[in-house]
């Protein structure tokens, strides 16, 4: 079963649409969502910490956006104070997994957390990483061997942790909603990070407040990308990172994204050309584009086939004949020509 096929089984559509209020956050760089390109964004680093680093912080890590045929998949880690994660996140902001909070609330708590002088912002910190449709689908079409999706999203997550230790946070636990088998991922996990409790399970986003939160700022992040991406389509600016927009394009066209949408199947046959397909909104190595390329309204297109790498840079190929040449030298191949012709030849 393919990775499109797993998601749409139980995704609900109406849950994944972009709401009509979208909070842009700064985790939305336009330049790098029109130019398909992956990129990470941290946020600076709050007051609490900074004035007093040694402050043990427990991180969430989670992600928006693994099944859909367009737009981002999105890691988030979300990082604040051990001794503050139960009343800041679940008692005074009531954070919950981003299914279950609706568009409002999470554009709202996103707000919160980015406005300086709030209580979020002065004590939590958070990353992102928006892997975009262009590179998901480079590695897992990619000739020398599938960089597949699993394998995509654990070096994202090792690099976001990175990140945020390197910016002098002091992370002492870990929990994080899994990829795969909870004990196989925490195994490898445990592996790169061997000082850090490291806790991964299913269900991580509605057992633990941080990757409840976490899961807020993937969300927004990818909705607000989406957003971003179809101002493309719309030939219009488009909106700028701390604004709210009222009504979203994203959601009259191409509606969630998710294959199982039909409001995506219908812009995705619309707007295909022939050729190329569509822009770097759309992955190319879901089924859904795949199978459209290659029907009756696509170009065909024959690729030459490409001759072996190691074969063609053997020593011995120089000293070959040339296939279909009459002429004998020719035959004898290119380097035995360059210390002259044999006697034989030139008295014949």
């Amino acid at each position: 079963m393919s990775q499109e096929q797993h998601t749409a089984a139980d995704v609900d559509v109406d849950v994944e649409t972009p709401p009509s209020n979208i909070f842009i956050p700064p985790s939305v760089s336009k330049s790098a969502v029109h130019a398909g390109t992956s990129y990470t964004h941290l946020s600076p680093l709050p007051t609490h910490l900074t004035t007093s680093p040694d402050t043990p912080c427990v991180l969430g890590i989670d992600e928006a956006g693994r099944g859909p045929v367009l737009g981002p998949m999105v890691y988030a880690v979300f990082y604040l104070p051990c001794e503050l994660e139960e009343k800041l996140l679940t008692q005074t902001h009531h954070f919950d997994d981003s299914k279950a909070l609706t568009p409002h609330i999470r554009s709202n708590l996103m707000r919160s957390l980015c406005s300086p002088g709030s209580d979020l912002h002065g004590s939590c910190g958070w990353a992102t990483r928006v892997m975009s449709a262009s590179d998901i689908s480079a590695g897992m079409l990619r000739a020398t061997g599938t960089y597949n999706l699993n394998n995509q999203a654990m070096d994202a997550t090792i690099a976001l942790i990175h990140d945020v230790c390197a910016a002098g946070v002091n992370v002492s636990d870990i929990y994080i909603d899994t990829i795969g088998k909870p004990e196989v991922y925490q195994k490898k996990l445990e592996l790169v990070f061997p000082t850090k409790r490291i806790t991964v399970a299913k269900k991580a986003d509605s057992l633990y407040p941080c990757v409840s939160a976490a899961s807020v700022c993937a969300k927004v992040t990818r909705d607000a990308a989406l957003e971003v991406s179809y101002e493309a389509y719309e030939q219009k600016s488009g909106p700028e990172p701390g604004q709210q927009v009222e009504s979203s394009m994203a959601t009259k066209g191409w509606g969630s994204g998710y294959p199982s949408d039909a409001r995506c199947k219908k812009w995705l046959e619309r707007n295909m050309d022939p050729l190329f397909g569509w822009g770097p909104e759309c992955r190319f190595s879901w089924d859904t584009a795949k199978s459209r390329l290659e029907g009756e309204n696509a170009c065909r297109v024959d690729w030459p086939e490409v001759e072996d790498e190691e074969d063609s840079m053997k020593v011995t190929s120089f000293f070959g004949a040339t296939k279909g040449s009459k002429d004998v030298s020719d035959q004898r191949g290119e380097m035995a020509n360059w210390f002259g012709r044999p006697a034989t030849d030139v008295m014949s």
